[in-house]
C-alpha cells in the first residue's frame, strides 16, 4: 500500500510519518525531492529555500513533479509519502491502485503550540507569522504553488491529531487494521 501524507504546517505529519518508519515502513517526503535539488544548486536549506525550490521545480517539470520524482524511487512496495501539497501531486501518485491519501488535521492552537515545542529552523517565533504563512499556503497563486486547501479536499481519510501522541498512535493503530 502507498500512503500519502497532507495536512498544515505541524498537524502532525512527520510524527505519523515516524510512526510508519518505526513499523519498518519504507517511508519518503515531497521535500526530499526539494532538498536534493537544493543540494545539488549549492543552496542552503531553510523553510523559505524548500517552498521556493519546489516552486521552482514544479515550473520547471510541472505541478506533480515532486512524487514523480518519489516515484521513480519506489519499488512498488508499501511506503509513505510525507508532504504532498498539490493536487497534481495527489493525481501523479494516484498511479498507483492501492495510493490512500491522508489528510492529518489538527486545529490552529495544537498546531501553534507544537511548532513552538519544536523550534525548527524557520518555525515563526509569532502567531501572526504563523497564520500569515499558513495562509500563503493555502490556495496556490499559479500552477507552481502550494495548495494545501485543494489538496485535502482530495483525502480518502482525514485523522484528527489534537490529541496527544498515546491518543495519535492509537488511531494509527485503528487505522492500519482498517486499511488492512
Amino acid at each position: 500500500m502507498l500512503v500519502g501524507l497532507t495536512g498544515r504546517y505541524a498537524s502532525g505529519k512527520t510524527t505519523v510519518m515516524q510512526w510508519f518508519a518505526n513499523r519498518g515502513v519504507q517511508t519518503m517526503s515531497c521535500s526530499d525531492s526539494i532538498r536534493r535539488w537544493l543540494s545539488e544548486e549549492g543552496i542552503e536549506e531553510s523553510r523559505d529555500s524548500l517552498i521556493e525550490g519546489g516552486r521552482e521545480l514544479r515550473r520547471r517539470g510541472g505541478a506533480g513533479i515532486l512524487a514523480e520524482m518519489l516515484l521513480d524511487e519506489l519499488s512498488g512496495g508499501d511506503a509513505v509519502i510525507d508532504s504532498i501539497r498539490t493536487p497534481s501531486e495527489v493525481e501523479a501518485l494516484r498511479v498507483r491502485e492501492d495510493f490512500v491519501l491522508i489528510e492529518i488535521l489538527a486545529g490552529i492552537d495544537s498546531r501553534w503550540q507544537r511548532s513552538q515545542e519544536r523550534a525548527r529552523p524557520g518555525d515563526p517565533s509569532d502567531k501572526a507569522t504563523f497564520i500569515s504563512q499558513e495562509k500563503s499556503e493555502e490556495v496556490a497563486l499559479d500552477a507552481a504553488g502550494q495548495a494545501l486547501v485543494a489538496t485535502a479536499e482530495m483525502a480518502d481519510l482525514v485523522l484528527y491529531n489534537n490529541g496527544s501522541i498515546e491518543d495519535l498512535h492509537s488511531d494509527l493503530e485503528d487505522l492500519v487494521e482498517r486499511l488492512a
